[in-house]
């Protein structure tokens, strides 16, 4: 494994209405510190979704794994660079797992299921949903529309992918 990289925090305004705030680490405490402040935004009494994106190592060097995993609530992001880190974080794992405060939203979602577990973590099947399975875009005809077609038309439907 790589040696850990600090983290690193990024602000990005957008439109002058939102600031989204990144966070891009390996390194176990940062990670945990994240992931206390993603349950925080997280929990509570309103049902929340987390956007899950998985990225994987090199598909000619086996077995494929988790590289980095990126987490998404509201304006709130992590991104753990799996790869790189030397020692686990303890926190992921609680969260990824919890049974009824959270359900994780992904886009074809099978591959990372699986890397994720070769990397040691798992989210709560019954909580992690296909976006590409659950959403069509009207009037494609395709059987699965790309992640393309789908970002298109929920931020403008008349945009063409």
């Amino acid at each position: 494994m790589a040696e850990e990289p600090s983290a690193k925090r990024h602000r990005v305004d957008l439109h002058g209405k939102e600031t989204l705030e990144i966070v891009c680490t390996s390194e176990p405490d940062k990670v945990d510190e994240m992931m206390s402040r993603l349950w925080r935004k997280a929990g509570g009494k309103i049902h929340k979704i987390i956007g899950v994106g998985v990225h994987y190592t090199r598909e000619d060097e086996p077995p494929q794994m988790a590289a980095v995993l990126q987490l998404c609530v509201d304006e709130l992001f992590l991104v753990y660079h799996i790869a790189a880190a030397t020692k686990w974080p303890k926190r992921p794992n609680e969260l990824l797992q919890h049974e009824t405060l959270f359900t994780f939203a992904g886009f074809s979602i099978e591959s990372d299921k699986e890397r994720l577990k070769l990397s040691g973590m798992e989210i709560n099947p019954n909580k992690f949903i296909d976006i590409q399975r659950k959403w069509r875009v009207p009037y494609t005809g395709k059987e699965y529309d790309s992640l393309t077609d789908v970002a298109a038309s929920v931020i403008h439907p008349f945009t063409k992918a």
